[in-house]
């Protein structure tokens, strides 16, 4: 699905968007480097990435220029990881469960009701599961991901039909879920009917009833006015999301190492304020999404897992993702199947 400019201003609720930010070196740059991202022009991730752009030039004395392209301008997630490894992108971040197509290890985040608090999360994400990731990343050869993974959330389901407590209600609801394997195995397992699309398409699948529902954390649900095509919002917490902030391997280490350092650097600083503003703007949304419209419930987290347990979700992908990952994963979980 193409976004059109008219979709593109509804979603954002801007009227202009600059495309390039960093243009005041853009003619004299040694490097002009491009950043893509997914979301919307107004969540944090995108505003921190276009501070962090700024910042690097000016760190970089206008050497290096990052034009940041939001909200799909550069085309969906698929398209942009393909750029990113032919060198057509520099720089983008994506769910770990999205990059799963290409790295399956990727998504081992992404395990239903793995992570109990953002305690768990950056322990684990910080800490050697988060290493153990980057290198299969590294090991396809054409990208790597940066030390820090950006935060996303926790991802809640809205739907159409009825609030969601427990994995019943999930019954023979239409849910959109990303194009990622655990996201399917995850609601199948749950009794939904999952419809993996791509970010750009949510919004008008929603309107015209392609699909019941969809799940993102609140910061999303907020900025891309879903709660304009959305009654309930079900607070599952059913999994933890953030974004690799990824590179192409042979364009970075091309760069001079002062360059790349003072890269590295900024993305850690962005990624360390990226997760601050996410955390206050998920924790502070409810209220706001309240006024607006929708329905909150919360869901009963014991019965999801529950679910899980008996439908053999963790054994199977206990299977597939090996002991190693595995192991890596419980050290900050606890057990899990």
């Amino acid at each position: 699905m193409t976004v059109t400019r008219r979709d593109f201003m509804k979603y954002t609720g801007v009227a202009t968007l600059p495309l390039v930010t960093g243009t005041t070196f853009a003619q004299t740059a040694e490097f002009n480097m491009k950043f893509g991202c997914n979301l919307p022009a107004t969540h944090p991730l995108s505003t921190s990435a276009m501070k962090m752009a700024e910042k690097i030039k000016t760190e970089t004395k206008g050497r290096v220029n990052i034009q940041v392209f939001p909200y799909n301008q550069l085309g969906n997630d698929t398209d942009m990881l393909s750029q990113l490894r032919s060198g057509a992108l520099d720089f983008m971040t994506l769910s770990p469960l999205i990059l799963g197509s290409l790295v399956p290890l990727a998504q081992i985040n992404g395990v239903g009701f793995a992570f109990k608090d953002y305690k768990q999360v950056w322990a684990a994400m910080d800490g050697d599961l988060g290493a153990f990731v980057r290198r299969q990343i590294a090991a396809t050869g054409t990208i790597f991901a940066f030390d820090k993974i950006w935060d996303n959330g926790y991802r809640q389901i809205t739907n159409s039909v009825r609030p969601i407590e427990k994995p019943e209600d999930l019954k023979g609801v239409k849910l959109r879920t990303p194009p990622g394997p655990i996201w399917v195995s995850l609601f199948k397992d749950l009794g939904a009917s999952p419809t993996p699309l791509n970010f750009a398409e949510v919004y008008s699948a929603l309107l015209s009833k392609v699909v019941d529902g969809q799940e993102n954390p609140l910061a999303i649900i907020s900025t891309a006015k879903l709660y304009e095509v959305q009654k309930y919002c079900s607070l599952t917490n059913h999994m933890w999301d953030g974004y690799w902030f990824m590179g192409n391997k042979k364009i970075f280490e091309g760069m001079p190492q002062d360059l790349q350092a003072i890269i590295t650097r900024n993305v850690a600083e962005a990624a360390a304020l990226q997760r601050a503003e996410v955390y206050k703007l998920n924790e502070s949304l409810a209220n706001d999404l309240k006024a607006k419209g929708m329905a909150f419930n919360n869901g009963n987290t014991d019965a999801f897992r529950e679910k899980l347990r008996q439908s053999g979700f963790y054994a199977d992908w206990k299977k597939k993702f090996g002991d190693e990952a595995w192991t890596l994963l419980e050290k900050y979980t606890g057990k899990l199947s």
